[in-house]
Order: C-alpha cells, then structure tokens, then sequence
C-alpha cells in the first residue's frame, strides 16, 4: 500500500505506524491536492485487493479496509479546498470500487455525519444491517460479495488529529476504561446503584459528560507492551492541549489508585502542540520557556514520556521537520561549517555568516535570560525575562534558517546565468530570471537584517534585569547582532547595482535607513546599561 502512494509523482511518505495489537496501520503522506488525492485512491484500491474485512480482527474501531481517510490541510490550502477533495474522491471510491463511503468531518453531510464515530458506530460487523438505515454517500447500499470483502472507507476533511495512547502501570482494561470514559467529551451514561442506566422519560439514556472537550478515548491492553493503555483521538488540540490531556489521565489514573508511566505518539504531531506543551511543563517549573525550540520539544517528550515505549525521534515524529529540508549548512559541524566558508567557492559567504552572527548574539541573550530567574534573588524576574527570550527566540529560530536561505538565493542567481542566450526571446527570459534572482538576493539579507534589528530591540530588558555576573555575555550578544545586522546590509548593498527596477532599489535604501537608525539605538542602549554593570 506504500508502494502504491509512492507511485503517485509529488508524493512523499512521511510515516508508516503499525499497530500490531490493534492490526491496524497508520500511513501519513504529503503533497499537492491533486496528488494526494490520486495517492489516497491507489491507496484504497491496493487495500481493497489486499485485506478481506470478514476475517478481519483488531482492537481499535474499524469499517473497512482503509478504515478512515482524512485530508488535512498543512500549509497554502484551505480547508474548503480539502472538502472538495474528499467528495471528489468518495464519488470515485463508490463509482470504480464499489465500496460504500461514508462523508465525515467538514465532508459530513449533516451534521450527526460530521462525526466519525457516529457513521462507523457498530463497526464492519453491523455493516450489513446498517447500509439500508444509514446509506452511504456514495457507493452501493447493500451488503454484496464485494462489500462483504471491502466494508466502508471513511473520507474526511478535518484538523490535524493526534492519535495518542497514554500507558498505565496494568494490565487491567478495565481500569483503562474508567479513566477513558471520565476525560472523553462523550462521557458515559449514568447509572443508578444497582449499575443498571438510568433513562430518561423518553428512554434514552442519561448521559455524564467528561472532562475534555474534543477528546475521544477508550481502553484496552497491549500484549506487545504489557500495559494496559487509554487510546485517544485527540482532535481539537486548541481546544485542550496535549498537557492539559495528560495531566488529566494523571488525576484520574491516581484516584484509582493507578500511576501513568508514560505515552505514545502514533503518527505525526504538529510543532504547535509540542513545543506547547514543553512551554507548560517550563512554566511549572518556573524556568524560562525562552529558549531553542529543540530544548522546549525535548522537556516536553520526557515529560509527557513519549520515549517511554520506544524512540521518539524528533525529526521523523514532527510533521514540519519532517516536510522542512533540513539545512546543509546549519546542520554542519562548526569546525566543517567554517571550512566551508573558507573554500574557494561564493558560498556560502557574506550573508550566511551575518545570518549566524545574529543567531549567535540572540543565543547569548537567551541563554542568560533563562539563567537569571533560576539563581536566588532573581526569581522575580522571571516574567519579565520570559516575555523578551519568547519574542528573541522567534528570531534566533528565523536566523538559523537564513544561514541556508542566503546560499540558496544567490544559487538562484548563478542558475539564470547559466540560461541560454542564444534567441532574443531567451535573452529576455535570461534577463528576467537574473533581476528576479538578484531581488530574492536581496531580500534574504534583508530579512536577516531586520530580525537582527528585531533581537537588538529585545535585549535591553535582558541587559538591565539579567544577572549582572552575565552583563558581558549580554554585551557580546548585542555586539554579534548588530555585526549581523551591518553584515546582512552590505549583501543587501552589493547587489543594489546590479537591480534596474528603481522603485524597489529606493524602497530598499529607505528600509534600511530607518533599520540601522533602531540597530544603532538599540546597540548603543544595551552596551550602555552592560558598561554600568561592569564598570560598578
């Protein structure tokens, strides 16, 4: 079934999850909508061929044999566009197929079709009784040879869902369960002492609410493991955080006399919720949630216990490193990285090295913002200083890619001179390419200009509260942006000349007349307040 994504040009596989207790694979994959789309179908035709559902067992809910297909929208789509997808692709399914498909999330067409658990309740096993009740949105309604075999394919458009199971120091499914039902939004239905449930006038069943708001969650035990675990479709996590989640699980678990030994991410999670996460349990322990976000993500895992069960590797576990290119020149060894520059090559140069500069004086600033708070008689500093090292790191996170970025633009450059030239018409095309590669030149620098202006305009807080046995590395940090800063304009500046558009040159040189006016002041300030320190 990967083969058969794979085959689809545009596609990459991002990660492939079997669950070999639940008998159930998760396969995430990217690419344009087309794409995706066409992938998703070759996907549940090989399925189709591959798996007959009237034998198959597993512990997770399941209707069919590519049980739940949903698109979600990462990055320059909407959520509308996705919907459309998902219809186009369910007409397609029923049509060539002839397996029933049932709509839901923004797909659904009502809006009791809009949650998954309603067109799955009963599974593959009450498929037959429920085509002719429920009918599907596209495909057969009746339980034929081919249905039999297939089931129903579940097609969505929807937010990102974090599938994630939370382990449990025991074996019982029971007590899995209980905390299950407590924290799910969908709760439980009450009963009375006897145990029977209580219903209403109407019959229907009286129902206690859980805990959380967009969670769906039930127990069960993973003989691979030996734990038992809470199973969790988490899939609004604006709504409820992942750290609210599993702190959750942890209240209830004890007051059943049950301890949460650690969790499991299935699938990918988005940074977001992560890095949110680290920045929680930070905050608990009253230190800095100013810094790198690799650090922020690293709290988080060992916090929540996402390596617990097995490797959680960052790199392959977050959808935007695992879509981002990793960066050749900011992943290398220092020492390699400064061969690099040091070779007989154009790049990279100038502009990468004011990108690094700029990243190294936020990094100094950082560093002694989330130090100052964790000595005694600083701790009142903390808010403060977690307030400047949130807005710096943003910056210090933009710098590193910049040191790849500026390579990348002037390669842009040497590839439109490389074009052909020997027509008019490609001497135009020629010409172009060279202005439009001498433009994004341009920019990058210019970018890494004003966020080294953005790191100088944050450090005096840092400078006037930090740790005055610090103040130099402050200092040192201030004078590294702004060499960044004066770097990045000399890049922007020497390819001036070279741009014939003189509304967009003149934009330039205003742009950075007002940014070395707030470099040089924000400098001056800082080193003032550093010199004071050291000069007491």
């Amino acid at each position: 079934m990967v083969d058969a994504i794979k085959s689809v040009k545009g596609i990459s596989v991002l990660d492939v999850d079997p669950g070999f207790d639940t008998n159930r694979t998760v396969i995430t994959f990217v690419g344009e909508l087309e794409a995706v789309k066409e992938a998703a179908f070759q996907c549940i035709k090989k399925s189709n061929e591959l798996i007959d559902m009237s034998v198959h067992k597993g512990a997770h809910p399941r209707q069919g044999c590519t049980d739940v297909c949903p698109f979600i929208p990462v990055s320059d789509v909407s959520m509308e566009e996705c919907t459309a997808i998902a219809k186009e692709l369910g007409e397609r399914i029923g049509t060539e197929l002839g397996i029933p498909v049932y709509l839901y999330g923004y797909a659904g067409s009502s809006k009791e079709r809009m949650d998954l658990a309603y067109v799955r309740k009963g599974e593959y096993e009450s498929l037959k009784d429920k085509l002719g009740v429920l009918k599907p949105d596209f495909g057969p309604s009746k339980f034929n040879d081919t249905v039999k075999r297939s089931g129903a394919v579940q097609v969505s458009a929807r937010d990102f869902l974090i599938a994630y199971n939370i382990n449990l120091n025991t074996r019982d499914k029971t007590l899995a369960n209980e905390v299950a039902f407590t924290i799910r939004e969908a709760g439980r239905a009450k009963r009375d002492d006897k145990g029977e449930i209580i219903r209403d006038n109407n019959g229907k069943a009286v129902n206690i609410p859980g805990l959380l708001k967009g969670v769906k969650a039930i127990g069960w035990y993973i003989d691979q493991y030996g734990v038992a675990q809470i199973s969790i479709n988490l899939t609004n996590y604006h709504v409820t955080p992942l750290h609210l989640l599993f702190e959750t699980c942890c209240n209830e678990a004890e007051k059943l006399g049950i301890r949460v030994t650690g969790s499991e991410l299935v699938g990918l999670i988005p940074k977001e919720a992560i890095l949110e996460a680290g920045k929680h349990f930070l905050r608990k322990a009253k230190r800095s949630t100013g810094v790198p976000e690799k650090e922020v993500i690293h709290i988080a895992v060992k916090t929540l216990g996402l390596d617990s069960i097995s490797a959680f590797n960052v790199n392959d576990k977050i959808i935007e490193y695992k879509i981002e290119k990793q960066g050749a020149l900011c992943s290398m060894r220092l020492d390699d990285f400064v061969d690099e520059v040091a070779k007989d090559s154009p790049a990279p140069g100038g502009g990468s090295v004011s990108a690094l500069a700029g990243a190294l004086g936020a990094g100094l600033t950082t560093m002694v913002a989330a130090l100052t708070p964790a000595k005694k008689g600083f701790e009142h500093t903390l808010d403060k200083l977690c307030s400047a090292s949130d807005k710096i790191i943003t910056e210090l996170e933009f710098l590193k890619k910049a040191v790849d970025l500026d390579t990348e633009a002037f390669n842009d450059v040497l590839t439109a001179m490389r074009m052909p030239k020997g027509t008019e018409e490609e001497k135009d095309e020629r010409e172009k390419a060279i202005q439009d590669g001498y433009k994004k030149a341009t920019m990058v620098p210019l970018e890494t200009a004003q966020r080294c202006v953005n790191v100088l305009s944050n450090m005096d807080l840092v400078a006037e509260l930090g740790n005055p046995n610090s103040a130099s590395d402050v200092g040192v940090g201030a004078l590294m942006a702004y060499a960044g800063f004066e770097g990045a304009v000399l890049n922007v500046m020497i390819n001036i000349p070279n741009i014939k558009d003189e509304s967009f040159k003149k934009q330039i040189n205003e742009r950075i007349k007002d940014l070395r006016s707030k470099a040089t002041n924000s400098r001056d300030k800082v080193l003032g307040i550093i010199n004071e320190k050291i000069t007491k």
